[in-house]
């Protein structure tokens, strides 16, 4: 039997995981990326356990390739510095056997990049359409057409193949809010001690995450109207966080504008019919963007590509992909729904609204907040 060729169009974190777990399972893989190399510049992401946990069924250890450094505990604060809640890592491991895991997004994508085999990602590649019609699909691409057992559409929340294939389909909805994304040197002002917390103003949120390899990473939101870009990054960043709790007025002081990402956040109007067609798929944005108000958007591609590569797995493809699209549907919009709930409540503008919220949330039992959780972090598996 001839090895089956998997050519997925993206390489994020999604699309690379993919492309790793498929290339232990005995496929050939190409992974088309249109930019012309990896960026330097990026955020960071915190790998929660279900992630971990689909990294583990694929055989790659986060842990050992990114460190093992992880907060210490997630505060939840009110701009003065009032605790409003606290998630402790000592009980998130004792209850879901691991702690989270925040990492340099750079970092990640390169450590991915380094298990494929010499060849397998191809820069400067950009796939411009998919030809399936007679059940066996060419990938046309910049460089050339390339035929495949299967394509993996991991293009991103703006993905092209997803546009082409569901015309219909209403796209992106403005959630209403900007971020600010940033990483510092660890020596750059950051925070004396390993502790995460997340403040929440009226409109505005700032976050503080120590990352594995020691340096910070740092996010801001606010509710500004969609393409909104002020002229000066740090001074619009002052303005608004700079009279907060420490150490964020430190921290914005070290931020380099250049490195600062900025990014309207969007999640899908609606969720796609299905994840598949025929012998072609798509996972992570481009099959279910969300919010990242449950830190759940790269964490759910690394559960998409873990399920798919199990199921591709000496399957049928079309009947693997179908089978794909049931097991993961359903959970993914459950989550971008809640993402966008729960980012309209952190959103909240008026003082009395943003009163009530703060009021709740420090009301809210530990036997509820840990049921959220379990939704979250336990909700992982690989598909029959």
């Amino acid at each position: 039997m001839s090895q089956r060729h998997a050519v997925l169009a993206g390489a994020g974190i999604g699309g690379l995981t993919a492309a790793v777990a498929l290339h232990r399972r005995g496929w050939h893989v190409t992974v088309c990326e249109r930019a012309t190399a990896p960026s330097p510049v990026g955020a960071g992401i915190v790998l929660a356990p279900n992630a971990l946990r689909a990294f583990d069924s694929i055989g790659f250890d986060v842990a050992r390739a990114m460190g093992r450094a992880t907060p210490a505990a997630m505060d939840l604060r009110r701009p003065g510095g009032r605790r409003l809640s606290r998630a402790d890592t000592d009980a998130l491991t004792a209850r879901y056997g691991r702690p989270p895991l925040a990492v340099h997004r750079p970092a990640l994508v390169a450590a991915l990049a380094d298990a494929l085999p010499e060849g397998a990602l191809q820069y400067a590649t950009e796939v411009s359409g998919v030809d399936d019609a007679d059940g066996q699909p060419v990938v046309r691409t910049s460089d050339g057409d390339l035929t495949a057992d299967v394509v993996i559409a991991a293009d991103g929340i703006h993905s092209a193949i997803r546009r082409r294939y569901f015309p219909a389909h209403p796209g992106l909805h403005y959630s209403g809010e900007t971020a600010w994304r940033t990483v510092l040197d660890g020596g750059d002002g950051g925070p004396p001690e390993r502790a995460a917390a997340e403040t929440w103003g009226r409109g505005e949120r700032f976050g503080v995450v120590p990352l594995a390899d020691g340096r910070v990473y740092l996010y801001a939101t606010a509710v500004v109207p969609e393409g909104y870009r002020p002229a000066d990054v740090r001074a619009e960043l002052l303005r608004r966080y700079g009279a907060w709790h420490d150490p964020i007025p430190a921290l914005l002081e070290h931020i380099d504008p250049a490195a600062v990402l900025q990014h309207d956040l969007y999640d899908l109007a609606a969720p796609l019919p299905r994840f598949h067609r025929g012998r072609l798929a798509w996972l992570g944005d481009a099959a279910h963007a969300m919010t990242p108000n449950l830190g759940q958007g790269g964490c759910q591609a690394v559960e998409d590509a873990a399920v798919l590569a199990h199921l591709l797995d000496g399957a049928d493809v079309p009947a693997a992909l179908a089978a794909y699209s049931a097991a993961r549907g359903p959970r993914t919009d459950a989550l971008r729904i809640r993402s966008r709930r729960a980012g309209r409540v952190a959103a909240l503008t008026h003082p009395l609204a943003v009163a009530a919220r703060d009021l709740a949330v420090r009301a809210t039992p530990a036997r509820v907040a840990r049921r959220a959780l379990d939704d979250l972090f336990d909700g992982f598996a690989l598909a029959r």
